[in-house]
């Protein structure tokens, strides 16, 4: 009879009756009655009365019993802590049996016992079993160190079990190894900065060694072990992939994905001209389709991988594109991948095959997939363009079948068509305006509207074909509002005396009668263009504009070498760095690929040639399309380039739109003829660093976008911004004699290090050198330190140190935390550590014009400004050298020394040092 039996008793009073058979004399009745127990406990039933009945059970040679005392023990020693301590005796006795299995089995129970009460009985039964003369035991105890390293992290440092595991590395036994590994990974997420696994070469030899003998989930830890190591040189590296690329044959997925992402690491380092990288990149394109061979969910995982793969080199399965076609049977998700992968290996030498599947996909069922495909044949065009017409016609084809989510679709991948290809496609218009009145879907509504608006000038009827959307423009997405505004602007400019009463028509519903702020914006910003320099605006609206690329989803380069290092994990699936999705991951390391030794890569550089290139660490953070704070935030507030002033005079200065416009926001705009500002007059935007832009003439304006732009208030011309004074960093009793005080400054765009240095000691100091830590803005000395002669005894002397951002980064807490250290015959570290401080301002503020400039001289630039019930509301933006961007508003109210202010970032964290600025800044 089988154990389900101990499943189906429903009897009433049995935790009586089971209490009796657990003190029962006989070993079998004891053994039924603890497996009564713990068919209870697996059901949920309460047997927690019965643990000093069950812990007395523990005193016996059967290891069955043994094994179902200690599951019970795991379950309820958390909730019974006191009691627990009653088996600490027992597991210190097991742990020294004969038997290594028991000597294992009760090491195991006593790592997985979370109570700070028995930890620290465990150390010394689990400092024997490290050491014990058989592999199971030493590869059980390696994991418990990792256990309980997670309830203890400080005991288990102290005790020095770390050290025991290192040396474990060099054991005999291929399990023990890779458990150590194991045991060190986990461990040194925790401390992502710390060289727990300490590798070198010696160590790196002796996991390869291990490599080949141990079971396939030791051989993934090592595997991964292996990813975080850098070869020395080239060499070292070829040597490592070598004996990794068997691994390539294994059965099991997880160590195929491993082993390619080792390989994949170190294919950096090795020379894309020698013959072995050339050989290995063919030895990484078998085992990759093999895996699509598999169940459909390994399937997924596979191509997810893939994906970042094709994207990193696309030369390993060049040749392998039939792999990707689609079978009938395959599930959706794993339809959609292998879709975007045949589009990203599509090339000029398969495009004929890869449009036949194309255009055989359209005719499905499944309409995800359909617009999928209808897409790719779209961006096959754009990346092949040898293919473009076939591709073209073949949308064409689509478009006849009148099916309509397949017609909205092509609408929508043939306004990329034309971006690509200006002035070549352009005959197929007719067909798309026939199928206007089936477009339902804002994507197709807004591109078919983008289309009219950009070929206004060949389509006869293009402003009834606009006014036929207009007629429904507050029901229109946000998107289709947009475009249909801009459309309009640009019918307007290319048949202005036709379509005055619908560029008007549109700017009114656009400003007057939408409460969305883009729309808005971009309506008084059209408005402006058209009422005072007419050539201005043809030069923006009608702008030539870039031709697009094929390759705009992707995936960022820093962040695909980020997850070419997470091969075979979440992340590979996700296409997410580790800290996007694991929760407090806060602590996890960023890895990046090698960088090979003696080489500069300079196609990815982001440093320029000239000698003024400022140079910033890559974001992190990716904002998603159509994330308007995203764009914002992403704006470079560089100077303007210089753009050669054309006189309205050229077209009359005279308003196109006749004045019409100047009703909707209501009063005389004056200035000009016809209600448009003087001839020649320049705007320059408040964003502008004044040391760029010329100051702006005022403009004689009473209403209307007065306070949105900024017209009637010239930004006054500033020198220098604020610098906090010194303050000491290192005192004199720290440091033998040496004190140091400083501060930061900027000058002339260069940050500086100001310092005081004083030789408090009694003899002289010499050999001044500093040094700066990892940092969260990885801000570094340019040069070395420019103390040349001798600091005498009671001497100081002044020092700037020029400072810039291309070091390390590292987040530090507090985020504004700098280690320095400085050399003085001795090591002397320091901290330069700002605190966070909240104040009223001491005097009143008197105009918020004064405060827009003081801020500005600090590089905080004031985008807007408007007055609400007496308060001034003044909208800036300031840039932090590592590229995070900060919106503020601030609201001042003149007289008053108080002021409220606002701030939207991506890294809140930083948001306690910008009130700080702003604190020094204006009560200064």
């Amino acid at each position: 009879m089988t154990d389900s039996k101990y499943f189906t008793t429903n009897k009433k009073g049995e935790i009586f009756e089971l209490k009796a058979e657990l003190n029962n004399e006989k070993k079998e009745k004891r053994k039924e009655a603890v497996k009564k127990v713990i068919a209870a406990m697996t059901v949920g039933k309460d047997v927690s009365s019965l643990f000093p009945d069950v812990v007395n059970c523990m005193q016996t040679d059967n290891l069955e019993l043994k094994k179902l005392v200690y599951l019970y023990l795991m379950n309820y020693a958390k909730s019974q802590p006191d009691m627990a301590i009653m088996a600490v005796n027992s597991f210190v006795k097991d742990c020294e049996d004969p038997n290594p299995l028991i000597r294992a089995l009760a090491v195991r129970t006593m790592g997985c016992i979370r109570v700070d009460k028995i930890t620290e009985y465990l150390c010394e039964p689990l400092r024997k079993c490290l050491k014990d003369e058989d592999p199971y035991v030493r590869k059980t105890a390696a994991v418990c160190v990792a256990k309980l390293h997670d309830i203890n992290a400080q005991m288990v440092e102290d005790q020095g079990f770390l050290d025991s595991l290192r040396d474990l590395i060099a054991d005999s036994n291929p399990m023990v190894v890779a458990n150590a590994v194991a045991a060190l990974s986990e461990i040194s997420e925790s401390h992502p900065n710390s060289n727990l696994l300490d590798l070198n070469p010696q160590n790196i030899n002796k996991l390869l060694t291990a490599l080949n003998e141990c079971t396939e989930w030791g051989q993934i830890f090592i595997l991964d072990c292996l990813s975080n190591y850098n070869p020395k040189d080239e060499r070292e590296a070829q040597s490592i992939c070598e004996r990794v690329t068997p691994r390539l044959s294994h059965a099991n997925s997880a160590v195929v994905l491993s082993a390619v992402k080792v390989l994949m690491k170190f294919l950096e380092l090795l020379p894309k001209e020698s013959d072995y990288y050339n050989t290995l990149l063919k030895k990484l394109s078998p085992p990759l389709v093999t895996l699509l061979s598999g169940e459909p969910e390994v399937q997924y995982v596979a191509l997810r991988n893939i994906n970042l793969i094709v994207q990193k080199r696309p030369e390993i399965l060049k040749q392998e594109i039939k792999v990707f076609f689609v079978k009938y049977n395959d599930p959706i998700y794993v339809k959609l991948e292998k879709l975007d992968i045949m589009i990203r290996l599509a090339s000029q030498a398969n495009i004929a095959q890869v449009l036949a599947e194309l255009k055989e996909y359209a005719t499905e069922v499944d309409v995800d997939f359909v617009r999928k495909a209808v897409r790719a044949i779209g961006r096959c065009a754009i990346k092949v363009e040898q293919s473009a017409e076939r591709c073209v016609s073949t949308l064409l084809d689509l478009i006849q079948t009148k099916v309509n989510y397949v017609v909205q679709e092509a609408i929508v991948v043939i306004r990329d068509i034309f971006r690509k290809y200006p002035n070549k496609y352009e005959s197929i218009i007719a067909t798309l305006c026939e199928n206007l009145d089936s477009l339902d879907e804002p994507d197709a509504r807004a591109a078919m509207i983008w289309i009219v608006g950009e070929y206004a000038e060949r389509i006869d009827n293009a402003d009834e074909l606009l006014e036929s959307f207009l007629e429904g423009f507050h029901d229109e997405s946000t998107q289709v509002q947009l475009t249909l505004l801009t459309a309009i602007v640009k019918l307007f400019l290319k048949k202005p005396s036709e379509t005055q009463e619908l560029v008007q028509q549109v700017l009114s519903l656009a400003t007057q009668d939408s409460d969305n702020p883009d729309l808005r914006d971009r309506g008084y910003i059209y408005w402006r263009l058209l009422s005072t320099d007419p050539v201005t605006a043809k030069e923006v609206v009608l702008s030539e504009k870039p031709l697009i690329s094929e390759e705009t989803d992707l995936i960022e380069p820093t962040l695909l070498d980020e997850l070419i290092c997470h091969i075979g994990s979440l992340a590979s699936v996700y296409h997410k760095p580790p800290n996007a999705f694991v929760e407090g991951s806060h602590g996890i390391h960023r890895k990046h690929l090698p960088i090979q030794h003696g080489s500069i890569d300079t196609g990815e550089s982001p440093v320029s040639t000239g000698p003024a290139a400022p140079i910033e660490p890559a974001q992190s953070v990716i904002p998603s399309q159509g994330d308007l704070l995203g764009d914002l935030l992403n704006l470079d507030l560089g100077p303007p380039v210089n753009v050669p002033q054309v006189s309205s005079m050229q077209m009359g200065a005279v308003d196109l739109l006749g004045g019409g416009l100047d009703s909707l926001l209501g009063g005389d705009l004056g200035g000009g003829v016809g209600g448009s500002p003087a001839v020649g007059q320049n705007f320059i935007p408040s964003s502008v660093p004044n040391t760029f832009a010329p100051s702006p003439t005022p403009a004689a304006l009473s209403s209307g976008l007065n306070d949105l732009f900024e017209l009637s208030t010239g930004m006054a011309v500033t020198t220098g911004g604020y610098v906090a004074p010194k303050t000491v960093w290192l005192p004199a009793v720290k440091a033998k004699g040496l004190e140091i005080s400083g501060t930061f400054s900027r000058r002339q765009g260069q940050m500086y290090m100001d310092m005081t240095f004083t030789n408090k000691a009694l003899q002289h100091m010499t050999d001044f050198a500093i040094q700066f830590n990892k940092n969260s803005f990885g801000v570094i000395p340019t040069t070395p330190l420019p103390i040349h002669t001798p600091l005498m005894p009671s001497q100081s002397i002044d020092v700037s140190l020029p400072l810039n951002t291309i070091g390390p980064v590292m987040k530090m807490d507090p985020l504004n935390n700098l280690q320095v250290t400085s050399n003085v015959h001795r090591m002397v570290p320091w901290s330069v550590l700002g605190k966070s401080r909240r104040a009223d301002l001491q005097r009143p503020i008197s105009q918020s014009h004064t405060v827009s400039g003081k801020l500005q001289n600090d590089n905080i630039y004031t985008i807007a400004k408007r007055n609400v019930e007496g308060q001034d509301m003044l909208y800036q933006s300031l840039k932090l050298t590592n590229g995070i961007w900060i919106l503020a508003e601030l609201r001042i109210q003149p007289g008053n020394p108080n002021y409220t202010l606002s701030l939207k970032c991506r890294a809140p964290e930083v948001s306690q040092y910008v009130y700080q600025v702003y604190d020094s800044v204006l009560k200064n």
